[in-house]
């Protein structure tokens, strides 16, 4: 399966895909340091700086296509190859359609709004995208989204975290800072850092 995006979400998704058994997951990201963060649990990365992620997955798989896909960027998107250093919306969900393979599914767990006054165009501010809806259709993909149930998962994901089944604050690199701390923080987490920053108040996490 394929991961668009190597931050928190993107790295808890794939870490969530080995779980389930996934023979292998790729992550694509544009930071380096953030996919050195997926290589670091045993997925396999490709820079889509460097061009179409298609390609990349092809050098890994031997084919140009994943059975499942998973949006981890959201409406922040950005495209890719030549192209990357441009926002454009609506890159990963079209991306993901030519890229998953005909019966397959998309998650998308990535951020969409209703409205961002910053967006590219009036169509991007109004929180309308440009998808190749018609290609989802004609490859009878599934698509899932909307923030996440919670508690369907969370006595699940609880009791494989107690049982050593997954190391997810390893995979997402948690990283534990006092309150005092929390500008900078958010700071570095804009920036791009490979990090998951947990405001720690009390010092009751130890790290």
């Amino acid at each position: 399966m394929y991961v668009a995006g190597a931050g928190p979400v993107g790295l808890a998704a794939a870490a969530s895909a080995q779980l389930l058994g996934a023979a292998v997951v790729i992550v694509g990201d544009l930071n380096e340091q953030r996919l050195a963060q997926a290589r670091s649990f045993g997925c396999e990365t490709i820079n889509v700086a460097e061009g179409d992620p298609k390609d990349q997955i092809e050098q890994i798989l031997g084919v140009p296509e994943v059975d499942s896909g998973i949006d981890a960027v959201g409406f922040e998107a950005r495209g890719h190859g030549s192209d990357s250093g441009h926002e454009a919306p609506a890159t990963v969900l079209n991306s993901l359609m030519d890229i998953t393979a005909a019966g397959g599914a998309l998650g998308i767990p990535g951020l969409y709004v209703t409205g961002d006054p910053g967006g590219v165009d009036d169509a991007a501010k109004e929180g309308s995208l440009s998808l190749r809806l018609g290609l989802g259709w004609a490859k009878s993909l599934s698509f899932a989204t909307g923030q996440c149930p919670v508690m369907k998962y969370n006595r699940q994901l609880m009791m494989a975290i107690l049982h050593d089944k997954v190391h997810i604050a390893d995979a997402v690199n948690a990283t534990p800072i006092p309150l005092e701390d929390a500008p900078r923080g958010y700071e570095d987490f804009d920036a791009g850092a490979a990090k998951k920053f947990v405001l720690n108040p009390n010092g009751y996490i130890k790290s």
